[in-house]
């Protein structure tokens, strides 16, 4: 099974110097791509992996930075854009930008690479033109290396190889027949349907009183300076701090989730939909008056739900479900908090408040969170024991290669499929 290691590097200057133009000569050819991607569309044409890695080739031998670089991360940049295309589109995928993206770059050839320990604390990696790297080995490595990614966080650089570790996924569940519904909150991280609850408050209150300090301090410096750098780095050690403490938060549900129950059931939120912004609404009897839109509380309620990280708990959850058996489904979510679990009514009344539920029907008594996620197992108890025929639940949609299989039949023929013809003002890789 294919599974991450993460280490931290112990870089010298020269190669970290390496580093950062390697990821950026990544970037650039990224956003080249993209680009040129962007301008064939316009035009009503196409242009694919194959014809862009070719033009890679001509453009090395013209410059030389391109040529100092490894070419195995250029292609796989190249090949990380045509999947993010094929994906989601080419218009929606993201520009790469030098302040807001840190470098990143890959050696997708695992036979090039070769890892070696030196004691109990440090161990070394042979990468491809950056020769040997040390690295803190806080864990063993457990498999055959089949990539590794080189990226920067803050000031340090961290490497992950992607190591097939041998273990095959578990036939049946340790417990089998039991499942649980979650129902992920924002007072309460994540509840179960059993009365369990899994909290953890992640930056305290003197570190948001000090993370807002810190951006009163950035707002005050001029843009380009080395005093303005120094203020965005404190800002993002400490962003950086409370994101792995919700990392960990996640990894540790996930592991308890996925060991004790064969189901798991979440419901499929529409976060982006959940966190969008409110627009002022106009006064249908005064013209020129807008509404109160209550955007203060809004943002606030959205800060709220993306600090408590709800996506990586599930994301997680499906990644160590892969070692356990348990299978990892996702119901709709309409009318879970409304419903009661025992008499099935809906009664927006009956949620009294955040953590009250009394049925209006029934009388039924409970906690408001536990109530949801019953309802939410119950769903999923239901969707999993009839699977729709030929959809395995919870897959994910398969991507689109209509593109790249047109692109491998034009080149093949010494053509180009869809692509318009060269002109002027088409940048070229």
């Amino acid at each position: 099974m294919l599974t991450g290691r993460r280490y931290r590097l112990d870089l010298t200057e020269e190669q970290a110097g390496f580093a950062e133009r390697i990821g950026g000569a990544c970037r650039s050819v990224w956003n080249t791509a993209l680009e040129q991607r962007r301008i064939y569309r316009r035009r009503g044409g196409w242009i694919g992996y194959h014809e862009q890695a070719r033009q890679l080739v001509e453009a090395k031998a013209e410059f030389g930075w391109l040529a100092e670089v490894p070419g195995h991360c250029l292609q796989q940049t190249l090949i990380d854009l045509d999947q993010a295309c094929a994906e989601h589109g080419t218009w929606k995928v993201c520009w790469k930008s030098r302040v807001r993206n840190a470098p990143s770059f890959r050696f997708p050839e695992g036979g090039k690479i070769t890892v070696e320990r030196l004691n109990r604390r440090w161990a070394r990696a042979r990468l491809p033109k950056l020769g040997w790297v040390r690295f803190r080995i806080t864990r063993p490595l457990g498999g055959k290396v089949k990539n590794a990614t080189v990226c920067r966080d803050g000031g340090h650089w961290y490497v992950s190889f992607l190591v097939e570790d041998g273990v095959t996924p578990a036939e049946r569940h340790a417990n089998p027949g039991s499942g649980v519904g979650i129902d992920r909150g924002v007072v309460k991280v994540v509840t179960r349907s059993d009365g369990v609850f899994h909290h953890k408050v992640f930056a305290r209150d003197r570190e948001v009183e000090h993370a807002g300090k810190l951006q009163r301090d950035l707002a005050r410096t001029g843009k380009g300076s080395r005093r303005r750098e120094r203020a965005a780095a404190r800002v993002a050690g400490l962003a950086r701090k409370v994101r792995r403490r919700r990392e960990d938060f996640a990894a540790k549900t996930a592991r308890t989730l996925a060991a004790g129950f064969e189901l798991v059931v979440f419901e499929a939120l529409a976060i982006k939909n959940m966190t969008a912004g409110v627009e002022p609404r106009p006064d249908p009897g005064r013209p020129g008056v807008f509404l109160p839109s209550g955007a203060a509380s809004k943002s606030g309620l959205n800060r709220s739900i993306l600090d408590k990280g709800w996506h990586r708990i599930e994301l997680a959850t499906r990644s160590r479900a892969r070692y356990t058996g348990s299978h990892v489904i996702s119901v709709n979510p309409a009318y879970t908090s409304q419903r009661c679990n025992v008499c099935t009514v809906v009664d927006r009344r009956s949620r009294e408040s955040q953590a009250v539920f009394r049925c209006t029907s029934c009388d039924h008594t409970e906690h408001a969170d536990v109530n949801a996620a019953k309802n939410i197992l119950t769903a999923g108890r239901a969707e999993h024991a009839q699977p729709r025929p030929g959809v395995r639940v919870g897959a994910r949609k398969p991507r689109n290669r209509v593109g790249r299989k047109a692109n491998r039949q034009a080149t093949a023929s010494g053509a180009t499929a869809k692509t318009a013809p060269r002109t002027a003002g088409i940048p070229r890789l």
